[in-house]
């Protein structure tokens, strides 16, 4: 699978665009986040920029993406041949994590399941990822997982993407676990991983200090929510007996109780469930979930992305997604290098 494609320099001045710009791809796009956070970087440091292709499966999650972004993603990227993906120079991909998750190893554990890249559905996407690099050549790439990803299977699992990426397809790459709880009141530990055709020019890339404001969950509750939102008696009872009968047996499985001067746990993709993650203290009154938009707030979305899915769905949705101001963060960093090196030197990047 080595890459052995011809290369030109990279030229971020393209005719035709009203500031230096920059061609990137979506990939397992969910609902954008990962794009909107790359184009507030790329907005950041100068650069314009050029979304060529986007896939996501999901059909409510392209519903969202489409409202937002004004585009239909692409559907299953099985099916989509390497070649029909127009040139780029940086590839995005938030890659299916639920396999290598511990929450997702665990409940796969549970009920005989594979995970990781034995999981047929979701484990073996970060190949496709590779199949795109490979015919592609893109100068950069940014991926985004979950933290365990790292220890999945011993370490076996991350050693063959590591593999994969460096021996087989020549990049150099760098990765870097952020909590996001620096910029939103939620701990959240993700790892990035970037990567460069060129090593000099992965050897200028510097991770980014992730020190923000450290907010607090006052920072995105709203004052007036509606009913629907407080649990009835009846779940908030079993939800309690829940919670004892894993704490006599040690674990710490069950809901966490917040209030606005605390920083909530890990939102899950599973909180359409019964958002037993994280609720909100109610003096006098049963607890209540946070609302779809309060889930995209703790994701680091702005109010102006709309929400156009069922409460469900939209829980799912920002669950399943990245933190946006993280990756606006590692992406400025990105771009930058790429932006300097397009200024010092020439920079790997395949021919069109």
């Amino acid at each position: 699978m080595a890459n052995s494609k011809g290369h030109k320099a990279l030229d971020l001045t393209s005719a035709g665009r009203d500031a230096p710009g920059v061609r990137f791809i979506d990939l397992f796009a969910g609902i954008g986040g990962i794009r909107l956070g790359f184009e507030r970087a790329a907005a950041a440091v100068g650069l314009s920029t050029d979304c060529v292709f986007s896939s996501e499966w999901d059909r409510f999650s392209q519903v969202t993406y489409r409202e937002n972004f004004g585009e239909e993603p692409a559907g299953d990227i099985t099916q989509v041949e390497a070649d029909s993906i127009p040139k780029h120079d940086v590839l995005l991909a938030g890659f299916p994590c639920q396999p290598f998750s511990i929450a997702g190893v665990s409940k796969k554990n549970a009920l005989g399941r594979p995970h990781g890249f034995k999981c047929k559905e979701q484990g073996n996407l970060f190949f496709e990822i590779a199949r795109i690099l490979e015919d592609r050549g893109p100068p950069a790439f940014m991926l985004e997982n979950v933290k365990h990803l790292r220890r999945h299977d011993g370490g076996r699992t991350y050693q063959v993407i590591m593999d994969t990426l460096t021996e087989e397809l020549g990049y150099t790459v760098k990765d870097m676990v952020y909590d996001a709880r620096e910029v939103v009141p939620q701990h959240r530990e993700r790892i990035f991983i970037i990567g460069f055709l060129d090593p000099v020019l992965a050897s200028r890339f510097r991770f980014p200090d992730l020190h923000g404001p450290q907010p607090t969950l006052g920072s995105i509750m709203d004052e007036d929510v509606e009913a629907k939102y407080t649990l009835t008696s009846h779940l908030w009872n079993y939800l309690k007996a829940y919670k004892a009968k894993h704490q006599s047996s040690g674990n710490g499985f069950g809901y966490g109780l917040f209030g606005p001067d605390d920083v909530a746990r890990t939102l899950s993709a599973r909180y359409y469930k019964d958002g037993s993650e994280i609720l909100i203290r109610r003096r006098g009154r049963n607890p209540r979930r946070l609302t779809p938009r309060e889930c995209a707030r703790l994701m680091g979305f702005p109010d102006s992305f709309r929400i156009v899915v069922s409460d469900t769905q939209a829980y799912r949705q920002f669950g399943n997604s990245v933190v946006v101001p993280v990756v606006e963060h590692v992406a400025t960093a990105l771009l930058q290098t790429l932006a300097e090196a397009n200024l010092a030197a020439p920079v790997a990047v395949a021919a069109t």
